[in-house]
């Protein structure tokens, strides 16, 4: 079962990058040339295109960190110290995606361009994405106690096979 979990997340995952690499290199330049044609100046159009394919870029960092991450699970080698690295990373990517949603909103506040009720769901969005990157931290220190009762245990059992 672990195994069919395992290889059904990385076809997810692999779809996934796939996509955003898509997104970035087709769409974004799209995106660049819908924003001409509409006549948003050039103080609008570079940061929403930069953060657009950052945010892209926090999912595809994500994406990476976990498929390294169930390379761990498939080897038994989650419960180890190296596994943080990988967590710390996901954290951070999280958070700037949280940073890049507000800095999405301060974009867009100015002018009359977007409504007020647009903007303050965008930073509603960046609320909510940092709690996602608050939940993870939280999942990172159980990981630590995981480890360390790992760690522990493996201890108690060296003594208990000295004993025998």
């Amino acid at each position: 079962m672990r195994n069919l979990t395992v290889g059904a997340l990385r076809v997810v995952i692999a779809l996934a990058l796939a996509g955003t690499l898509f997104v970035q290199c087709v769409m974004a330049p799209l995106l660049w040339t819908d924003l001409v044609e509409a006549g948003a100046p050039l103080s609008v159009r570079v940061p929403f295109v930069a953060i657009f394919v950052l945010g892209l870029l926090t999912l595809q960092v994500c994406g990476v960190c976990v498929w390294r991450l169930l390379t761990m699970v498939r080897r038994e080698e989650v419960f180890t110290p190296a596994a943080f690295r990988w967590v710390d990373v996901i954290i951070g990517a999280i958070t700037a995606a949280a940073v890049l949603a507000f800095a999405l909103a301060v974009v867009l506040a100015p002018g009359e361009a977007v409504a007020p009720g647009i903007v303050l769901l965008v930073c509603g969005a960046a609320l909510v994405v940092g709690g996602v990157a608050l939940i993870v931290l939280l999942l990172r220190m159980l990981l630590a106690q995981a480890v360390d009762r790992d760690r522990e245990a493996r201890r108690l059992r060296d003594e208990l096979d000295e004993v025998i």
